[in-house]
């Protein structure tokens, strides 16, 4: 089968598409014939040499959130059969980028007839990244307000969309020829970061959830009650800044968490949990995809498909 491949840490120029043999599911496992696989910043993080941190070894497969079709069980799976439209999260951080893929059953779930492939790889990083941070780490409950960065990504509209289902006070951060669509998800305010400090607008926040960091997360803390929590997808919140202003900060690593991921489908189901896919590649093109993906200029998913 063909897979995107890389025998050593580095930048795009080592990443290669290789014939490799196709993984056979072990017990607990299903096999899934990939036909969507999405691009994430830790995907390009692991292939400049994050990889070392998780354990991985080159030569390995990129690619950690895919949607496909199940073609075969490992022993002991029943919730799975071969034809079944399924995506997931691979705990592995790696599999993703290739025509098949051999993972946990626990790591997916059944695809809704309501969205397509592409839809579907959006979904699973982006929705526990934001669940995790906001409820896991943020311990955000109805009626709270909380700041969104970056509200317009694929993990800011994710949070959006989550705070709103629960009833919290949303306000998003971004571009402003974005408000319409943060707006649409479900926030209740929207900043422009380029027409002003969006910390002279906002305080008394109970959680902020920041998808852009640097600068950016510097103000966040100022828009903080005491007591509340800043939690990060991009860098560890300062612990100075945090005791100086009384609150909390927390970084989120996504994990697998099969009945959370579980509760996102329903939501997903219900039509409560929409994605934006920005651009469709082909496979060949993990390269430009990884360049766009860095860029940090992209609203919402990239995918690759097989």
């Amino acid at each position: 089968m063909k897979a995107v491949r890389i025998e050593r840490y580095g930048n795009e120029e080592v990443v290669e598409i290789a014939d490799v043999d196709r993984p056979k599911p072990g017990a607990g496992q299903v096999l899934v014939k990939v036909k969507a696989a999405a691009v994430n910043p830790v995907d390009w993080k692991i292939r400049e040499g994050l990889g070392e941190m998780f354990g991985l070894k080159p030569p390995l497969i990129l690619g950690c959130e895919v949607a496909g079709t199940v073609e075969t069980v490992g022993d002991n799976v029943e919730d799975f059969s071969p034809g079944h439209d399924v995506y997931g999260y691979l705990g592995a951080y790696s599999g993703g980028y290739a025509e098949y893929v051999a993972a946990p059953a626990s790591e997916f779930v059944r695809k809704p007839k309501q969205i397509n492939f592409d839809a579907a790889a959006a979904v699973p990083v982006g929705a526990l990244t934001a669940s995790q941070g906001i409820f896991d780490h943020g311990k955000l409950t109805s009626g709270q307000r909380i700041l969104i960065t970056g509200a317009s990504g694929a993990v800011g509209s994710m949070a959006v969309q989550l705070a709103n289902v629960i009833g919290a006070h949303v306000i998003g951060t971004g571009s402003g020829r974005n408000e319409e669509f943060v707006r649409g998800l479900g926030a209740d305010e929207f900043i422009d970061y380029k027409k002003g400090k969006f910390e002279e607008e906002v305080s008394d926040v109970d959680v902020v959830f920041d998808t852009v960091g640097s600068e950016t997360q510097d103000g966040a803390f100022r828009t903080l009650k005491r007591g509340g929590v800043l939690v990060s997808t991009v860098n560890p919140p300062s612990e100075e800044k945090a005791k100086q202003f009384g609150v909390k900060g927390a970084m989120v690593m996504v994990t697998p968490k099969p009945d959370q991921l579980a509760e996102i489908n329903r939501l997903v189901e219900t039509g409560k949990l929409k994605v934006r896919v920005a651009k469709v590649l082909p496979l060949a093109e993990v390269k430009k995809a990884h360049q766009l993906s860095a860029s940090g200029h992209v609203d919402g998913k990239i995918i690759l498909r097989p």
